[in-house]
């Protein structure tokens, strides 16, 4: 029998074989957050449209205002949306309002905090005034035509209210990822059902489903599939008829007599890549290709399952839809005694927490079964051991994931 393979090869091979998307669509702004542009995006108009005031004040000629103490007489109003149509004139000043347009002639603005009210329409300059102040130069933040996002780029809430301001009402953005989830076992009954002392409710799928639409996919849910390899069979059949970029399978990927999953899928026409890693939990993970379509088979161990979507699935999905890869590698204290390794990569459910410097610690729960779910749900990331990592004493730094980046 092979070795086991290494973590780090088994996500190197994976992502290299993975195809980023090349087809595109078009969306409304409102639901384009997350999403990556296929497309540079030029804006459609100039912005600011016109010299803007950047402040409450009055607009007027600098060269009338040379002294502190100048006066000056209003002869009109602008605001947002509401222009000043004249010209400004010796000796004159229009109230203006943030936004307002600056009307033709005046170069500076003189905010209302330095100007005294006077009778008969007319203001006194209390601070000094400088051409150009307070004033926003038409075109200072894009002009028209100018390519202002680059196609490539995931978008996210700054990125929106600027294609918003460029006058773009729907952008080109690439699809995403389309993942099929299939789930084995005659033991597994959905959420709500009443199992006989024999089975188990089935949790995989929606936790899997969840990391791979944050991920950026869409999810076809295959279902609950029993040990039976003409269904099973089908289903694959379906996931590949959909044209699905990955297909997930949940269990069933080893070789017992139970396992049949690998089985079919090589009667589909799988290529397989590799299975069996060197890590804990989570070794009989899978990978292989039908034509264009990944196959990813995670354990069936719920924690198993998470565990490997969290190192294999999230990434895969996030190279297929262009999307950057998360950060979630750090470092911790061990808050307690960590033994030494095998040569399987362990990975440990632990708290997270500060201390007095601010360095983050890391405490790894006592019991690590992989069939506990609770821990892994109160958990805050995963201490990395390393094959033959030898034994850690509290204080040492290793290496931590965090399940929230």
């Amino acid at each position: 029998m092979k070795p086991l393979l290494p973590v780090e090869e088994a996500i190197k091979r994976l992502l290299e074989a993975a195809a980023p998307v090349t087809d595109s669509e078009t969306l409304p702004l409102a639901e384009c957050d997350g999403r990556v542009l296929s497309a540079d995006l030029a804006a459609r108009l100039t912005q600011p449209p016109f010299d803007a005031s950047a402040m409450d004040g009055y607009a007027l000629r600098s060269v009338d205002a040379s002294e502190i103490g100048s006066v000056l007489t209003v002869i009109g109003q602008a605001a947002a949306g509401h222009a000043f149509t004249g010209i400004l004139g010796e000796g004159e000043a229009v109230r203006i309002f943030t936004g307002a347009p600056v009307p033709e002639g005046a170069d500076t603005i003189l905010i209302q905090e330095d100007a005294e009210v006077l009778e008969g329409g007319k203001i006194r300059t209390t601070f000094e005034v400088t051409a150009g102040r307070h004033i926003r130069p038409r075109g200072q933040d894009f002009a028209q035509g100018e390519t202002v996002l680059q196609a490539g780029r995931e978008l996210g809430f700054t990125d929106l209210t600027l294609a918003a301001a460029m006058n773009h009402a729907a952008l080109s953005v690439y699809r995403r990822p389309r993942i099929a989830i299939l789930a084995t076992g005659d033991e597994l009954l959905p959420p709500g059902s009443a199992p006989n002392p024999a089975q188990i409710i089935a949790s995989n799928t929606f936790g899997v489903a969840a990391l791979a639409r944050q991920a950026g996919a869409d999810i076809l849910d295959l279902g609950i599939i029993a040990d039976d390899d003409t269904l099973i069979r089908a289903a694959i059949g379906k996931a590949v008829a959909a044209g699905v970029d990955v297909l997930v399978t949940l269990g069933g990927a080893s070789v017992g007599d139970h396992d049949l999953v690998q089985a079919a899928l090589k009667a589909e026409g799988m290529q397989l890549d590799f299975w069996r890693i060197a890590m804990r939990p989570g070794k009989p993970l899978m990978v292989g290709a039908i034509g264009s379509m990944q196959v990813l088979g995670l354990p069936g161990n719920p924690v198993a399952s998470l565990v490997c979507g969290l190192l294999f699935l999230e990434p895969l999905i996030r190279r297929i839809a262009r999307r950057a890869p998360l950060e979630r590698s750090t470092t911790a204290r061990t808050a307690t005694p960590l033994k030494a390794n095998d040569h399987r990569q362990d990975y440990l459910r632990a708290r997270f927490s500060t201390d007095e410097d601010g360095a983050l610690v890391a405490e790894a729960y006592a019991k690590q079964d992989s069939s506990m779910m609770k821990i892994l749900a109160h958990s805050d990331g995963l201490i990395v051991r390393p094959p033959h990592a030898p034994e850690a004493a509290p204080g040492a730094i290793c290496p931590v994931i965090r399940l929230k980046p």
